[in-house]
This record gives C-alpha cells, structure tokens and sequence, in this order.
C-alpha cells in the first residue's frame, strides 16, 4: 500500500506514518482503536486480522496515519497475514515503527523487536496488557528496558486507554528526531561469518539464509560448510531468543511462583484428555439452544411485520399507476423473498453471532483448534481449520476468508474445499423446522438432536479431508503452531457492535443482495408457461428421478437448485411447490407445514435424507464468489461445489438404498 506523506496542495500539515507491528493477542488492534477511534475488530486468537487497516489521528498540529499490521511472530513469514505484515515494515513505507509486546509474554515480542532492529532503528517499543501483567504479579522496569535498547519502551494498557498520551509523545520525538537501535544480537560466529560476507547487508544476509537464496555469499557460505536451511534458521532464532532472554531477565521480576493459575485451571477444563470434547459438546448445545429458543417469537414478528407491509405497498403501486400484473412482480418477486430472509435469518443471526463473539473474544477458539488438532493431523490437514469451521457456522462465507490463516496452501484449499460441510446460519431454519416436525419437539430436544447433525458433518468434513489430502491435493503436513492467549472477559459493548456491524449486517445484506434475483427467477417460474405448463413444474418433474434415487423428490431439489442464492428459501419454495401457488407462502405452524409435506409422500426417511443434503450440498452464491475472490481459480470454485454435492448424493442415496431394504 502507498502512503503519501508529502500532503495535498490545500493539506499543508505534516503528515507521520506510523506502523503498529507485534505478535497475536498482545492489544495491537485495541490500541489502534483507542488511537484512531477506528471499530477495526479485534479478537482473541491468532491470525484474526489478515490485511492491513489504517487510521489517522491529528496531535500537536501534526496528521499520524497508523498502520495496523497482521500479527505476526517472524518477519521469516509463511503466511499470507505474516507476509503482509513482512511486506510493510520491510518497505520502510513507516517513518515510525512501534512495536506492541504483550507484557505477560514480553521476551516472545522482544524478538520481533530485535529482528524489526535489523532493518530500521526508528523503534518505539509498547510494553501493553500492564494490567494482566500486574495480576498475575509480574513487574516490569520499562526505564531499565529502554536503556538497554536505546529506545522509548512505554508501559501502556490499551484497552483502559492508559499511556496514550505517552505513546504519542514518543512518537512525535522519533517522527522529528531519528532513534539509533542500541541493543545487537549475538548470532554466534558462524552466522556472524556468513553476514559479514554479504555485500548487501545484514538485513539482506539474514533472509537469504532463512530463504536458502544461494544468490547471497551468506547462504553460500553456510552451505559450504554443510549448514542446511533449518540449521542456520534454527542458529538465527536461538540468537534473537538468547538476546531476548538476556534482557527479561535484567528487567522483569515474578511475584508469584504460579503467575497464570486460573488460566491452568480453565485449560485442565477446556483443553483436557477426559473434558474437552464434552465441554464443546456442551457449548455447542448450549449456543444452540439459545439460537433456536429465542429467535422463534422475533422472527414471527418481524414476518408479520415486513410482510404486513405488502397490502400497504400494493395500494401505493396502485396510486402510482402501476399494472396488477406489475405490482404482484414487485410484491412476490422483489419483496418477498428479501423479505422471507430477513424474518427467518436476523433473529437467530442476532442471538448466534453474539454468543460466537463471546467464545471468540474470551480465547475459547483457540483451545477448539488445539482439541481438533489431533483429528485434522489424522486427515493430513491443518489444526488452524478448526476456526474457520468454527467462523463457518455463522457464515460459510466467512469462514473461507478466514481460511487465510492457514500457511499451506495445499492445506488452505482443502479447508476452503470442506469449509460448506458445517452448516451456515442460512441453513439452520430449515433443519431446525424438520427436526422438530419429524424427530423431536421442544427447542432443547432440537438443540440436541442439531448438534449431533452438525457434528455428523463435521465428521464427514474430516473425512472429506483426507480423501482430498491423499488424491488431488497430496503434500506433507506443515506443522502447526498456535498460540494459546490468556482467558480475556469479553466486553458487551465490542460484542454488540461488531456482531451487528460486522457480521450481522454485512452477512445479512449480501444475502438480501442474493435474494432478489431468486425471486425474480421464482416468480417468472411460477407465473409463466411453456407449452401449457409452469417452468417451475417442467423442472421438478425432470429432476424427480434423481431426486427419488436419493430418497427425496424433484420438488425438494428444485429447491434447492433455486435456493443457491440464499439456503433461507428453500422451505417456502417447497411449499410454493407442492401448494401449486404461485406466491412463497408461510406456514402458519410447523404442524401445518408437516401435514403438507406427508400429503406430499414424505417420511422419516424423506426427512432424514432431506437433514443430510441439507448439510451437505453445494455452498450458496455468496460463498462460491467468496472461494473464487479467495483462490482465483474457477477449478477450486467448482471443487468446493462439487465436492460436498457428491457427498450428500453418495449418502443419501445409501440411506435411501437401506430404507428400502428394511
């Protein structure tokens, strides 16, 4: 990204950059925040932010542009957010470097400190989080740190907005006069041999040799000396982490023998051999049932509501002039649809992605990770896919971006691949409705039962896995680090504000934006004629053959074929359907809706097929432009389709073959 510190012909204030660099969980985004007042989302686990952001403040007459840089523990990055923040600081774009350390981990930061040294010395450092560090009896002397570096090192807890002021002080002083780093690294003489024979530098040398670029004299050298890649890496990083070690010891002093006892206390719970998978089970349950329990009455209402409105738009159409023929495409093509998506899928949306916010900003997602990590080892895929499966129960879409956090990229399309094998909040209408109309009544009852729906697909997502790691997309495993941040308390207002702003509402509209032309194209099916007959009937009628192989029937995969653009569509398409109406009509109980569909031929078995393909089918429109913006490639684009399609049709065709067996 360009920065353009000159300012404008009008703009004659001086302009700073100002790049924010540190590890994951260390309060980089909270802090960005704080000095921009700026809503960048933060969250509690590693690889949340994975692009750059940037915000300005004014102070003393001068504009800072504060660049928030994905987390990162190298500037020897492997993944797309660690490049990017890589990229940045090695551009020297920034006039100023500061670099965040959490002080309840502050040797890890200092070694970012140490090798951002090697290529600017305009560093301020922040030691942020003062405030855990001092409950769990940790001291700090940051003057002390800061003469031993040669640099401002300011204490600072963002997230109380205490050293604000400090900090932009001393960003002001090293805008106007340059810092000299004074702090060097011991690489031992080996590595200290090899540098000194690169002409271009230190900085230079040092990533030739993490790079293997023989094109340098110091990768040369090393190799020469039958020093391989990992061994010179491995001879850098003990360097950086004895100087880092060094400096913790000369200036941070331990209170208390047991610094984080709750927090071991938490994970004994969270992350043990006997409780983990029980607890999660239970959390999962839990969401569900608060999800499920408490958007019925809302979205009733907001139905009411929204489709209330239909009289009154119709009489306006009618003032205006407007044809009938015109005013019922506007009404049951335009309206109803959006409509339809909005009173199903807001209230659980506004009860799911809080509740998903609160596991995600306390550090619970990441103990998930770690407790899946075993399994995805087994599939040959990474652990790191458990957050986007976790970020795809909200939005399929949302977990294939995320899926950035994934270094490999072999691994990173198989999660992408998969990712549409946990069901998306779209979904969960539809399987709600059949399971309480076929297999359970009561909303804990439902919970329960979908539960054990979505971890069937999260097991055949396993599987899909591993077929896909051992055929198209073979390679080694990478290894998986993952950090495992301290236990934060959530705060309400952050929670609100970026549940509704940033997800709700974003996802929200993309699927009304989704919704319009399907309603468009259903209303054209259904009030048009070709030889006599309804499009919408000509094509249930071709696909009822397939649609009985797999235990369900053409009208059921129409449906689906015309819910791509949002999954919230497809019961009243159905209804549509078998009622020969040519408006998406809302059942007025579930028990009305079951008696229409066993008139219709539907049974257990019907339901139980109708639950899987519902599970596994191809992902809605939204996400598959999501996978093409993400991959580029139109080959992985269909992969995602066609990957979960086979599935669904393979099992349900197999449920249909042993129903009709029995």
């Amino acid at each position: 990204m360009g920065l353009d510190n000159s300012g404008g012909a009008k703009d004659k204030r001086r302009r700073v950059t100002v790049a924010l660099a540190g590890n994951p969980n260390v309060g980089k985004s909270t802090l960005f925040n704080a000095l921009t007042g700026m809503r960048q989302h933060t969250g509690n686990w590693s690889g949340k932010t994975v692009a750059n952001a940037e915000g300005r403040r004014e102070y003393n007459g001068t504009e800072y542009i504060f660049v928030d840089l994905p987390g990162c523990y190298s500037l020897a990055a492997d993944s797309a957010d660690e490049r990017a923040a890589e990229e940045f600081i090695c551009s020297k774009k920034a006039d100023v470097t500061a670099v965040v350390c959490g002080a309840a981990c502050l040797q890890r930061g200092l070694g970012l400190v140490l090798q951002i040294s090697e290529i600017t010395d305009n560093i301020i450092v922040c030691v942020n989080l003062m405030d855990e560090a001092k409950a769990k009896g940790i001291e700090i002397d940051c003057a002390a740190l800061s003469k031993k570096l040669g640099v401002p090192v300011i204490p600072m807890s963002s997230g109380k907005k205490e050293g604000i002021d400090d900090f932009l002080t001393a960003v002001e002083t090293a805008a106007k006069t340059p810092l000299k780093f004074a702090c060097s690294v011991d690489y031992g003489d080996v590595i200290k041999k090899a540098v000194g024979l690169s002409p271009k530098g230190r900085q230079t040398a040092l990533a030739a040799i993490n790079k293997n670029d023989l094109s340098d004299p110091a990768a040369r050298y090393l190799r020469g000396r039958g020093i391989s890649r990992d061994e010179a890496s491995d001879m850098i990083a003990y360097g950086i982490a004895k100087t880092a070690s060094g400096l913790v010891k000369d200036t941070v002093r331990f209170k208390k023998a047991e610094k984080d006892g709750l927090d071991r206390r938490l994970d004994r719970l969270f992350t043990g051999r006997l409780t983990a998978f029980p607890v999660m089970l239970l959390l999962l349950a839990g969401i569900f049932w608060l999800t499920v329990s408490g958007a019925n009455v809302p979205s009733e209402l907001l139905g009411e509501f929204l489709f209330g409105l239909e009289d009154d738009i119709f009489a306006a159409l009618s003032r205006l002039g407007v044809g009938d023929t015109a005013a019922d495409f506007i009404i049951n093509g335009l309206w109803h649809v959006p409509a339809w998506v909005i009173s199903v899928m807001l209230p659980p949306m506004a009860i799911f992605f809080p509740l998903f916010t609160i596991l995600e900003d306390s550090g619970y997602l990441p103990r998930v990770a770690f407790n899946l990590d075993r399994c995805f080892k087994g599939c040959r895929a990474c652990g790191k896919q458990a957050l986007t499966m976790a970020m795809g129960v909200g939005c399929n879409a949302a977990g294939v971006s995320g899926c950035r956090i994934i270094n490999s990229e072999r691994e990173r399309l198989v999660a992408v691949i998969t990712n549409s094998f946990v069901p998306c909040n779209g979904r969960f209408p539809t399987l709600i409705a059949i399971i309480a109309m076929f297999f359970a009544g009561g909303s804990f009852i439902s919970a329960g039962v979908l539960s054990l729906a979505v971890i069937f697909g999260i097991v055949v997502s396993f599987i899909a896995s591993a077929v896909l790691t051992r055929t198209v997309l073979r390679g080694e495993t990478s290894s998986f680090v993952l950090e495992l941040p301290p236990y934060r308390k959530p705060k309400a207002g952050d929670i609100i504000i970026h549940s509704v702003i940033d997800r709700t509402v974003f996802v929200l509209g993309r699927a009304v934006c989704s919704a319009v032309p399907a309603g468009i194209i259903i209303w054209l099916m259904t009030n048009t004629t070709v030889n006599g007959s309804a499009p919408l009937s000509l094509v249930t009628e071709f696909l009822d053959p397939l649609g009985r192989l797999m235990g369900l029937d053409g009208v059921i995969l129409t449906a689906f074929v015309l819910g791509l653009p949002a999954n919230e569509i497809v019961i009243p398409i159905m209804m549509m359907a078998y009622s020969g109406s040519g408006v998406m009509a809302e059942p007025s109980s579930l028990i009305q809706l079951k008696e229409l569909l066993v008139s219709n031929g539907w049974t257990w078995t019907t339901a139980v097929c109708m639950i899987v393909f519902c599970l596994m089918h191809w992902p809605c429109a939204t996400t598959l432009m999501t996978v093409k913006k993400e991959t580029k490639s139109l080959k992985w684009t269909f992969a995602a389709f066609i990957v979960p399609t086979l599935a669904g049709f393979v099992i349900c065709t197999a449920i249909a073959g042993i129903s009709a067996l029995l």
